[in-house]
């Protein structure tokens, strides 16, 4: 079957994490069915409506968030007045905890998707007993090489889109790290600097899309658009905020006992670096999907059907 149909929330919430943010919480479906949260990308694209399609509303007690910064959770990251100091991955997990204490909640499924697989298996990395299963596509790990492909190595396959992502940089900066360029420039003071770095950023991630849909709506909007790139290049300069490269596939054999269901789309460029393979191979209760004609996009057709499987499959 494909995806279940629309619902609204039953309860929502701000959640106060402290540090001067609150995030934004809803819970939607059967107040006492499984438990699951659902952790979006970018990192900073927030929550959609549509991520409350994937499971079984008679089954499942859902709960999506907008993680800090992002979304409707406040301050937004659009605000350069915002301090991106207190978000990193620590954060992150520890908002994840005080929702879950908040909510009453003892374990749950955690579906993440691209930047939201990252924190959903260093989540379950750091909270074993708090994880009933993993669910996750478009695939991501927060390594080096990953954010290399992403601000280089896509160059070779579109290389006029990319030489326009690198020449928007100063000269100086385009022979180091990009992303950390792109960071300091979504960092100045100068409004105009900011908003031509965040054009330039999300028009480059739309350029090396390699399956349809080849837009993305949200990147037309200048708030998100500026929040999100000064998220993802936050993260991206600081090797995900984990501590070093390569940490969640390091630590991939603590994901022992938690069953895991990986939905990946054949097209994704994170396969030409062996992500998923190099993953299930390091932890066994891993089961790996690919669907051929998908890319990195959880909404595309065969990728959708097989994540509302898996949720299907774990149900009460």
């Amino acid at each position: 079957m494909g995806l279940y149909p629309d619902i609204e929330p039953y309860d929502h919430g701000m959640l106060d994490v402290g540090d001067g943010n609150r995030v934004y919480w809803e819970t939607c479906g059967n107040p006492l069915g499984k438990p699951a949260v659902v952790l979006h990308g970018g990192p900073g694209s927030g929550c959609t409506p549509s991520f409350r399609r994937y499971f079984d509303p008679d089954a499942y007690r859902i709960v999506l968030l907008d993680q800090r910064g992002a979304g409707r959770s406040t301050p937004h990251a659009s605000d350069p007045a915002t301090d991106m100091g207190v978000n990193t991955m620590k954060h992150l997990l520890a908002d994840l905890e005080l929702l879950r204490r908040a909510l009453r909640i003892d374990t749950w499924l955690v579906w993440g998707v691209s930047f939201g697989s990252v924190l959903g298996l260093r989540y379950a990395q750091t909270y074993p007993d708090r994880v009933s299963e993993l669910v996750l596509t478009g695939l991501a790990t927060g390594s080096r090489a990953e954010v290399g492909l992403l601000t280089r190595g896509l160059g070779r396959i579109f290389p006029g889109a990319w030489r326009a992502f690198r020449d928007h940089l100063p000269p100086h900066e385009r022979d180091g790290d990009l992303a950390a360029a792109y960071n300091r420039l979504l960092e100045s003071p100068d409004e105009e600097v900011r908003a031509a770095a965040a054009r330039a950023w999300t028009d480059w991630e739309t350029a090396c899309v390699p399956a349809p849909p080849r837009s993305v709506p949200r990147y037309e909007d200048a708030a998100f658009r500026a929040g999100f790139a000064r998220t993802v290049t936050h993260y991206f300069a600081h090797d995900h905020w984990l501590g070093g490269d390569e940490v969640v596939l390091r630590d991939a054999s603590s994901l022992a006992g938690v069953p895991g269901v990986i939905v990946q789309g054949g097209l994704d460029f994170g396969n030409l670096l062996g992500i998923p393979w190099r993953l299930r191979e390091a932890w066994p209760d891993c089961e790996l999907t690919l669907v051929e004609e998908a890319g990195h996009n959880a909404g595309a057709l065969g990728i959708a059907e097989r994540l509302t499987a898996a949720t299907d499959r774990f149900r009460w």
